[in-house]
């Protein structure tokens, strides 16, 4: 069995030597997330709520676009500069699951994330065995 790589154009595309989201063993692996906007790369940066929207809808185009959703999602990771943001984060992130099929996950603070921003997010999610993946290499 060999890694698929996923891609959509209503994500950013990545910044890096990274894809978007390895499918693998039924599982879907997410690269971390920022609040770029995938038509204008644009960075929402008005306020910690609007940040993290942006970063969780961007999330949810790799997931629909992989044939998936939030509710196969099985865990997160979170990476923010302020603690002090974990409630306001959170209230937004928890608005995108069901709070009794919730994820795994983590929240950590890290002194920098790329391009400045305030929160990534990355996750992994159950695939549906019988959804094809887009190959961009």
């Amino acid at each position: 069995m060999n890694p698929q790589v996923y891609f959509t154009e209503h994500a950013p595309a990545p910044i890096g030597p990274y894809n978007q989201a390895i499918g693998f063993g039924g599982l879907l692996f997410l690269s971390g997330q920022i609040a770029l906007v995938a038509d204008s790369g644009e960075l929402v940066t008005a306020s910690i709520e609007e940040e993290t929207r942006q970063v969780m809808e961007n999330i949810r185009s790799i997931l629909q676009d992989a044939g998936t959703d939030f509710r196969r999602v099985v865990k997160c990771t979170i990476f923010v500069r302020n603690m002090g943001d974990y409630a306001r984060i959170n209230d937004v992130y928890g608005s995108y699951f069901n709070h009794d099929s919730a994820p795994a996950r983590e929240l950590v603070e890290v002194s920098g994330l790329p391009k400045n921003v305030n929160v990534e997010i990355s996750c992994i999610a159950a695939l549906d065995q019988s959804t094809s993946a887009v190959d961009n290499v």
